[in-house]
């Protein structure tokens, strides 16, 4: 028979109490979601109210920058007065030159860059709008618009007409003839091209608007309805041989069906571009790297003292006392979430310091647990910090995580980043010789020259990370 016992154990347990709960979940917030959640706080918390007076004094102050940095020798006459802990470099004061894509431009220069459409209108909403317009036939309107709703967003038609007979059966009885008449009707609307389903499809409907007198239209016609693998693979001879015609006359046909655009539907998007606010700005002084927070994307509040005032006289009210010390858990939170951003920021910016002197290709090896033993903290908080946060720096914004990558043993003895390894692959095929590109295993021994090795699956991974075709299909033959 059991009896009932005392038994006493003595153990330690972590608790996270609600104000470690709180700034463990402020931490890992984007800048935007941020503020969202201290607006919130300002609207049900009558502790808190907003800081005016540091969002004027950080409006003067960036005035006061902005007018010193367009001195000519481009150096704050304040400098001395900065209280920023700055991170020791070389000698080298030269800004970086803005780093260039080194990605041959594979199209024709020029007549295929298409803005966005910055309206907020959809490309069914814009076929739409003309067919609307077209005073078609009922019968030939629902037709139309049941192609229109088939239409991806690059433009092209996705569904088969038998399909879309099917399903417009019930409403409006057509047949392939009636859906055939149709389809030519959106594919004579706005933008060029809609409505296509094929690429060369596409580009046939692009060319045929063009005057019938156009130099080398035929030509150009016929390529796009048969040779467009021949010319994707940039075997021109063959290109020549097939079509029986000269090199001008194949220069002017792949000029016309490079000028075409083969994603129509593009220039069209349901929702305007988000810009990507920094968290923290990384500049370079004569005293060094100068890291700091944005001020204008930190959310700043205060308690409010008069309540906090009437609170201590008259004790009597629970509710305002419990909303104080939720305010000042905000405000605690808040500045250890500042703090240990930057102190993150700071130290990715003394590791990186060739990255940021010389690009890419001068990227540091570094992990989660690097940063973390640097500033002792655990890395899950690194994790955190990470996370949707930006770096403003001379070369560019960049996320946190973009500076931490793997490490690749070199040959003497230290690390190389993966990073670094990509940018290299990139520069070497961008110098390849058109019609003699580098093989995978050829690019293994270039990148061991440099000290760096490398298994060619490795290699192939990054090409194709990169989105780099492999070497027969970048092989351009010579005429």
């Amino acid at each position: 028979m059991m009896k009932p016992s005392l038994q006493l154990r003595i153990g330690q347990q972590l608790t996270m109490t609600p104000q470690l709960q709180q700034a463990i979940r402020l931490l890992q917030l984007p800048t935007i979601e941020l503020q969202a959640q201290v607006l919130q706080a300002l609207e049900t918390n009558v502790m808190l109210e907003p800081d005016e007076e540091f969002e004027a004094t950080t409006s003067l102050e960036a005035l006061q920058r902005e007018a010193n940095s367009e001195s000519p020798e481009g150096v704050d006459e304040g400098s001395d007065e900065v209280t920023e802990p700055a991170v020791e470099i070389g000698d080298d004061w030269a800004e970086p030159n803005a780093t260039e894509s080194e990605t041959p431009w594979s199209g024709s220069g020029e007549g295929e860059l298409e803005l966005p459409d910055e309206s907020g209108r959809t490309l069914r909403d814009h076929l739409l709008w003309q067919l609307e317009l077209a005073r078609l036939p009922a019968a030939s309107l629902a037709v139309a618009r049941a192609i229109v709703d088939a239409i991806n967003d690059d433009g092209y038609l996705t569904e088969p007409l038998e399909a879309i007979v099917e399903a417009v059966a019930g409403e409006t009885p057509t047949d392939a003839a009636g859906a055939l008449r149709a389809l030519a009707i959106v594919q004579q609307l706005d933008p060029a091209g809609v409505g296509a389903r094929s690429i060369a499809e596409c580009i046939e409907l692009q060319l045929a608007q063009l005057d019938p007198a156009t130099p080398g239209l035929a030509t150009a016609r016929t390529l796009a309805h048969r040779h467009l693998e021949l010319m994707a693979g940039h075997q021109l001879s063959a290109l020549q041989r097939e079509m029986h015609v000269s090199g001008e006359e194949l220069d002017v046909a792949l000029a016309l069906v490079r000028s075409c655009h083969p994603r129509p539907g593009a220039a069209f998007q349901a929702l305007r571009t988000e810009y990507v606010v920094p968290d923290v700005f990384a500049r370079r002084t004569p005293q060094g790297w100068v890291v700091e927070l944005n001020p204008s994307a930190l959310p700043r509040i205060r308690v409010n003292e008069g309540y906090a005032g009437m609170i201590t006289r008259a004790p009597d009210h629970a509710v305002l006392r419990t909303q104080l010390q939720e305010a000042r858990w905000l405000l605690r939170s808040l500045e250890i979430r500042n703090d240990t951003m930057l102190r993150v920021a700071r130290t990715i910016v003394e590791r990186q310091q060739a990255f940021l002197d010389r690009g890419e290709e001068s990227m540091q090896p570094m992990i989660l647990k690097d940063v973390a033993e640097a500033i002792e903290m655990h890395e899950s908080t690194i994790s955190r910090v990470t996370t949707g946060k930006y770096l403003h720096t001379p070369r560019g914004v960049f996320e946190f995580r973009f500076f931490f990558s793997s490490h690749v043993p070199a040959e003497d003895g230290t690390g190389v980043s993966s990073t670094a390894i990509r940018a290299k692959i990139r520069k070497l095929i961008a110098l390849e010789a058109p019609d003699k590109p580098l093989s995978d295993q050829q690019i293994v021994e270039l990148l061991a020259a440099e000290g760096v090795q490398v298994a060619r699956r490795t290699v192939a991974k990054y090409r194709e990370a990169l989105g780099i075709a492999t070497s027969s299909a970048r092989r351009q033959a010579p005429r």
